[in-house]
């Protein structure tokens, strides 16, 4: 399936608009408002795009383009949308506060181990890293968005609301930061532990011992454990940076599934002595999908846009500093257990293995490459290192089950539905024990093959990644829900993979808020200039250094034709394309080559002609 980001966002945002506004107003759903992240993901369905594709902005009336004005016209026109937005924006902040603070809770997106207990009030209520990192990026986009209406608006009264919800949404951006910064964790685990040892199988795989692991690890990761243990801004326990100033200990980074039982208060403005922040109950265990879900709402902190729109307070600047350092920090050193051995990588060998549960899945595998992927985002990639990762990529999709057929009860369909299982590690200090459900395999793979995509240099890995891309998307696309209050919205398993539970009805907004996230990739992508093919360059430059010989020759043999005449219209038309070809040779040459070619033609037409005449 061809990957139209475009026309795609569009019918999302139509079908979106549809489920969101069927009856007239604005409805959260039966199961609205008991998750903060699932709420925030719907809204950002269709801020995220509003505020990164300029063509689909919506915070100036007067731009917003007809097609995109039609997709949501069950909204309202394009000076009622804004307006709504910033009523459903600040019902929002208002519902996902407990009169103090922001609150975060995971609701219904939590689940209980034990399908006999129900799990209580407290740890519906407990704060997850996906609501975090969803209300960071929630937040930002908002921000965007009020900060370019209120120069469109004249109303006192509208002025006034914008004021009020972008201090409400700023306050909830700070809190989510803060939240951010007390999930994360360093797990600092004795080789001869079962933790330990589940680690050094992995880094080993059987060919080295204990000791050599030991041994590896730290010549690889000594630079590491000294920022570590030397950044006082990381806020880690005494007895954790004791722990890991022994070169005999292994350790594990990245963020658990909320805050960290014990972790220190972050010092605000607004809540100076942190009386406002919860006490954590997670383990200090770092989570492969909590860590992938908080590197991408950092992304969205530190990137261009927030930079350049001034949407980061003081505070928020010195916290997003803080963010940036962990950030820095789990990408070097996933990046570098994933390539632990440079010969032949841990990623390379599917499924990877968690080492705290010991579980192993293709899902986990995939998460290592998101990890992989932010860190090559951030410094250049060698085109041998993309390959790699573009194998272990199309083996992840054929073992999904997504680029290759089902069996009869193929136990690879889990991994859609229901989707990968993980204990909540901590969680059952306030009833029983509470589970994540990660169902996002496929909206992922086809998220990392796009951005990998825009980090290409290789017309072959580019090639491969973009046919992999609309192989997923084709996967991804006939999962959309056929009948029921969720038409044309996410998730519909049994669209791909018949026998699975009961076609869904009501929408996923954690499956379709990815979607919605990959398109947004897509637009990024098509944005950037081709790739520069050497060959195709050194070929246009010898096409036109023919073409101009051959041109020069006619306007040599033949006087200048009058101009305003056929001949001189046409000869303006091929000194133009001959022109356009010489612009273009650097950045695309492949376009150039073919000018080039169509002048040729052009010219050889006239001399056949001119030698008939003769």
């Amino acid at each position: 399936m061809q990957i139209k980001p475009r026309q795609q966002l569009l019918d999302m945002w139509q079908a979106w608009a549809r489920h969101s506004f069927g009856q007239g107003g604005w409805s959260w759903g039966e199961q609205g408002v008991l998750s903060s992240v699932a709420d925030a993901e719907r809204l950002l369905c269709l801020l995220y795009p509003a505020t990164e594709i300029p063509a689909f902005r919506l915070d100036d009336p007067d731009t917003t383009q007809r097609d995109v004005g039609k997709a949501l016209r069950q909204v309202g026109d394009s000076t009622d949308i804004p307006v709504r937005l910033i009523e459903i924006l600040g019902e929002f902040m208002k519902r996902h506060h407990d009169g103090e603070s922001p609150t975060f809770a995971g609701g219904h997106s939590f689940g209980s181990a034990d399908p006999d207990l129900e799990l209580s009030k407290e740890q519906r209520e407990s704060d997850v890293v996906d609501s975090y990192s969803m209300s960071v990026s929630l937040c930002l986009a908002t921000l965007g968005f009020l900060k370019v209406y209120r120069n469109t608006t004249t109303r006192a009264s509208a002025v006034a609301r914008i004021d009020e919800l972008r201090e409400e949404t700023s306050g909830r951006l700070t809190a989510a930061m803060v939240g951010l910064l007390r999930s994360f964790t360093v797990d600092v685990v004795d080789v001869f532990s079962d933790q330990g040892q589940a680690l050094a199988r992995l880094l080993g795989r059987g060919r080295l011992s204990d000791r050599q692991v030991v041994q590896r690890f730290q010549h690889r990761f000594k630079p590491l454990r000294a920022l570590i243990t030397e950044s006082l801004a990381l806020g880690l326990d005494t007895d954790v940076c004791d722990e890991l100033r022994n070169e005999n200990r292994l350790f594990e980074c990245g963020w658990a599934w909320s805050v960290v039982k014990n972790a220190p208060v972050v010092s605000t403005t607004s809540d100076p002595e942190g009386s406002r922040q919860p006490e954590g109950t997670a383990h200090p265990v770092p989570y492969l999908h909590f860590t992938v879900v908080a590197l991408d709402g950092i992304i969205d902190l530190l990137s261009e846009r927030t930079l350049t729109l001034g949407l980061l307070d003081a505070e928020q600047q010195h916290l997003a500093s803080a963010l940036r350092l962990r950030f820095e920090i789990t990408q070097q050193y996933w990046s570098g257990i994933a390539r632990f051995d440079g010969d032949a990588w841990l990623l390379e060998e599917i499924p990877w293995r968690t080492t705290r549960r010991q579980a192993e899945s293709e899902y986990f595998s995939l998460t290592v490459v998101s990890i992989l992927v932010h860190d090559l985002m951030r410094r250049r990639t060698t085109d041998h290192d993309l390959s790699r990762i573009v194998a272990v990529m199309e083996r992840l999709a054929e073992r999904g089950r997504i680029t290759g057929r089902a069996l009869h009860e193929d136990p690879a369909v889990a991994l859609h539905s229901p989707g990968i299982v993980m204990p909540l590690l901590g969680g059952d200090e306030r009833g029983p024990a509470m589970t994540w459900v990660m169902n996002d395999f496929s909206t992922q793979l086809l998220k990392r093959a796009v951005q990998l995509c825009s980090l290409a240099n290789d017309i072959g890995s580019q090639d491969r990644l973009l046919r992999l891309a609309e192989s997923v998307l084709d996967h991804v696309w006939r999962r959309r829900i056929t009948q029921g209050e969720g038409v044309g919205l996410w998730d519909n398993v049994p669209g791909v993979h018949p026998g699975t539970p009961a076609p869904a009805t009501t929408p996923s907004w954690s499956i379709t808020e990815r979607v919605t996230e990959c398109m947004v990739a897509a637009h990024a992508l098509y944005d950037r200039s081709p790739i520069r093919s050497v060959e195709a360059t050194a070929a246009a430059k010898e096409v036109i250094s023919e073409a101009a010989h051959l041109l020069g020759r006619e306007q040599k043999n033949h006087p200048a034709p009058l101009s305003g005449s056929r001949q001189g219209e046409w000869i303006k038309s091929v000194e133009a394309d001959l022109r356009r070809a010489r612009e273009l040779i650097e950045d695309r040459p492949g376009t150039s080559l073919a000018l080039a070619l169509g002048v040729l033609a052009r010219l050889d037409t006239l001399a056949r002609a001119t030698d008939g005449e003769g």
